[in-house]
C-alpha cells in the first residue's frame, strides 16, 4: 500500500471560538477521507481544549505562548519533521506562521480567513503591521478560503490576493449536534417570552444599537444577550439609563447556548462587522426568525444571496429582516415587524430550512475538494518565498 499523504492543520489553539469550533466539526466530519490521507493538526498555544478532536487525528501541541515569532518558529519545526504534502492554516496568526513554514518548500499550503481583515484589524500602528504581514503572506499561498464572498472581495480589493486564488467557503453547522443540544434544559431561564442575542460583549457586535431599538421597538418579550467582554458595564448602564433595565438579561457566557436559543421568539444581530455569523445561522437552525444588520460579511448572502451593496436599504426576507449598520430605528421597526404573528412563525420555518444550505457535510466535502485541487497542481509560488522574507514584528495576534 502506498504511503498516505499527510495534511496538516493548523490553529492557535481549540481554548473556544469560532474558527475553533468549525475547525473540528470540519475535522470530525473528514472521517471519510482518513482512508486516504494521514490528517494531523499542530495548537500554536498550550490552552484548554474546549472543543475534542478525533483520536484518529495526531495532535501536536506546541508553545508558542501567543506570540507570533516562536508561532512561526515552531511550526516551521513540525513542518520540517512531518513533511506534510500540503498545510491548511485557520485564524490569522496561524496564517502567517503557516507562511513562514512552507517559504521554500515545493508543496502546496492553504490558509482560511474567518473574518472581514480589514474591519477585523482596525486602525493604528499594530493594524498597519498586521496588515502588511497579510499582504506578505496571503497572496503566496496555494489557495485562499474565505468564509464569505464578503469576506473573499475585501482581501481581493486590500490585501493583494488574486481573484482567482480565493473562494468562499460557508461555515459548516452541525444540525444534529444543535438539535441534541437544544433539548437540554436551559442553564439560564428567563421569566416570560424572550428575543435573544449573542456575541462577545464588544464595540463592533453594536449592542449598544440593539438596546436602543429594543427600547424603541416596545415589543412584548423580554431581551437576552448571550456573551461576555469589556463593553458589559457600558451596556447594563445604557440599559439602565434608557429604563429597560428590569427587561434585559445578560447571564453571561453559556456553555450551551442552543438550549436557550431554541425557546427563543427571534434572534437580534446588531454587528457592525462580521466574517461569517456562524450564531446568526445557527439561531435560523433553531427555527428563529431573525433581524439582523446587512454589515460586511455574511448577512446578505445569508438571507437574500445578495451581494451586500446589492441590497440598498431595510429588506424583508423570508427568514426575517435586514437592516442598515447603526440604524436603530429601522432595527426597531424590524424587531416590531418579525415578532409579530403570523410573521414570526412563517419566518422561523424559512430560517429553519434556509439553514439546511449550511450542513456539515457539504462544507466538508467543499474543503476536502479544495484540498484536491492544491495537491494536484504544483503550489503557486513554491520556492518564491525564502525563511525570513516575511516581516518578524509581532503583532499578529489572532
Amino acid at each position: 500500500m502506498p504511503e498516505k499523504k499527510r495534511i496538516l492543520f493548523a490553529i492557535n489553539s481549540l481554548a473556544g471560538g469560532g474558527a475553533e469550533r468549525v475547525l473540528t466539526t470540519l475535522l470530525a466530519a473528514s472521517e471519510p477521507w482518513r482512508d486516504r490521507y494521514a490528517i494531523h493538526l499542530a495548537l500554536l498555544d498550550r490552552e484548554p481544549r474546549a472543543y475534542p478532536v478525533p483520536d484518529w487525528i495526531e495532535t501536536h501541541q506546541l508553545d508558542a505562548r501567543h506570540r507570533l515569532v516562536p508561532s512561526m518558529i515552531q511550526l516551521r519545526g513540525l513542518v520540517g519533521r512531518l513533511a506534510p504534502d500540503l498545510t491548511f492554516s485557520f485564524l490569522t496568526r496561524a496564517n502567517v506562521a503557516n507562511a513562514a513554514a512552507m517559504a521554500g518548500r515545493d508543496k502546496a499550503w492553504l490558509v482560511s480567513e474567518r473574518v472581514n481583515t480589514s474591519a477585523h484589524l482596525g486602525s493604528g500602528i499594530g493594524a498597519k503591521v498586521a496588515g502588511a504581514m497579510v499582504r506578505a503572506s496571503y497572496p503566496r499561498a496555494s489557495h485562499v478560503i474565505a468564509v464569505s464572498e464578503g469576506v473573499a472581495e475585501d482581501l481581493v480589493a486590500n490585501f493583494g490576493v488574486r481573484r482567482d486564488s480565493v473562494s468562499a467557503i460557508a461555515n459548516p453547522v452541525d444540525h444534529q449536534r444543535i438539535a441534541e443540544l437544544a433539548r437540554e434544559t436551559p442553564a439560564f431561564q428567563p421569566q416570560g417570552a424572550y428575543v435573544i442575542a449573542a456575541g462577545r460583549l464588544v464595540p463592533n457586535k453594536n449592542f449598544a444599537m440593539l438596546l436602543d431599538a429594543y427600547a424603541r421597538a416596545e415589543i412584548p418579550a423580554r431581551l437576552v444577550i448571550l456573551g461576555e467582554g469589556p463593553e458589559r458595564e457600558a451596556l447594563e448602564s445604557r440599559a439602565r439609563g434608557l429604563g429597560i433595565a428590569g427587561r434585559v438579561d445578560m447571564p453571561g457566557f453559556i456553555y450551551n447556548p442552543y438550549a436557550l436559543l431554541a425557546r427563543a421568539e427571534l434572534f437580534a444581530m446588531p454587528s457592525n462587522a462580521e466574517g461569517f455569523p456562524n450564531g446568526l445561522v445557527e439561531a435560523m437552525a433553531c427555527g428563529l426568525p431573525v433581524v439582523a444588520t446587512n454589515c460586511a460579511s455574511g448577512p446578505s448572502e445569508i438571507l437574500a444571496d445578495m451581494a451586500r451593496e446589492a441590497v440598498p436599504g431595510p429588506m424583508d426576507v423570508d427568514a426575517g429582516a435586514l437592516v442598515p449598520t447603526d440604524d436603530p430605528e429601522r432595527f426597531a421597526a424590524a424587531l416590531r415587524a418579525v415578532h409579530a404573528e403570523p410573521r414570526r412563525s412563517a419566518a422561523g420555518a424559512a430560517a429553519r430550512q434556509r439553514s439546511l444550505a449550511y450542513g456539515v457535510e457539504q462544507a466538508a466535502a467543499h474543503y476536502w475538494a479544495r484540498i484536491e485541487r492544491a495537491l494536484e497542481r504544483r503550489p503557486r509560488g513554491a520556492g518564491e518565498v525564502r525563511q525570513g522574507e516575511i516581516a518578524l514584528s509581532s503583532g499578529v495576534s489572532q
